[in-house]
């Protein structure tokens, strides 16, 4: 009965996508699928290529890192305002000052703004602006990244028990002590671990958006695939799950040292 009940809901999304993956059987498919990956052997490793590929993997891992500083820079003081359980103006009401409200708001509505825009469609716009190169990238990522982070920090603070910050504020606390005193000891531990998480897919989005022209590896793929030169793309692809797969792990190490 499930299977049915989703099989009826799937099928027309099916039929909008035109979804046929029968079509990679085919024999054409299967014969030009063999000539694109036999392209890729031997992988490109000659020495010059190589330092090329090596420089532009620590651009993506500056790329993303800065990216998710700035992001992080960002979301923090918009997490301060349209986070409810801080606020001094509900102190002895059932409802915070309607200034209040207006401004957290619009703050929520800034940060839907910026992660409604994926950050690759940020790279697009600002390569036109800033031109090509990884600035592009970090504005990208830090633009997109700053909403995320603002949603799901206020999202965890919120989520945090509030006694203890309701306590300091109401025997005259700023904001900033109950928040260090009252709700970060609780909310640490989550709040790290999805900063970490998100620097992880900083790096991988980074990597995508090199095909706009924001540099990195994704430049260099790019530019690779026009020249047709398959074992270079196959050099930068080890890389690119090398790289995704150091990320990945320092990220576990991070969040299990958390726990």
């Amino acid at each position: 009965m499930t299977g049915l009940v989703f099989t009826i809901l799937l099928w027309p999304a099916l039929v909008l996508t035109e979804f046929k993956p029968w079509l990679l059987l085919d024999a054409q498919s299967i014969y030009a699928t063999s000539r694109f990956l036999g392209n890729f052997f031997p992988p490109a490793h000659d020495p010059e290529f190589l330092d090329v590929v090596i420089s532009s993997t620590w651009q993506t891992i500056a790329m993303a890192t800065t990216g998710s500083v700035l992001a992080m820079l960002a979301a923090i003081p918009m997490t301060f305002i349209v986070n409810e359980q801080l606020s001094i103006s509900s102190l002895g009401r059932h409802q915070t000052h309607w200034l209040a409200r207006l401004i957290r708001q619009i703050v929520r509505w800034i940060l839907v703004l910026l992660r409604s825009v994926p950050e690759l469609v940020w790279a697009l716009l600002l390569v036109r602006i800033v031109g090509l190169g990884p600035t592009a990238g970090v504005l990208a990522i830090a633009l997109t990244y700053s909403g995320m982070l603002g949603k799901v920090y206020a999202e965890i603070i919120e989520a945090s028990e509030p006694r203890a910050t309701k306590i300091l504020l109401e025997n005259g606390c700023s904001r900033m002590q109950a928040f260090f005193y009252g709700t970060l000891p609780n909310a640490a531990p989550e709040l790290i671990s999805y900063t970490i998480y998100r620097w992880e897919c900083a790096i991988r989005g980074s990597v995508v958006m090199g095909f706009v022209g924001a540099g990195g590896l994704g430049q260099r793929m790019d530019e690779s695939m026009k020249m047709l030169a398959g074992g270079e793309v196959s050099t930068i692809l080890i890389v690119f799950v090398l790289l995704v797969g150091v990320a990945d792990i320092i990220s576990y190490l991070f969040r299990r040292g958390l726990e």
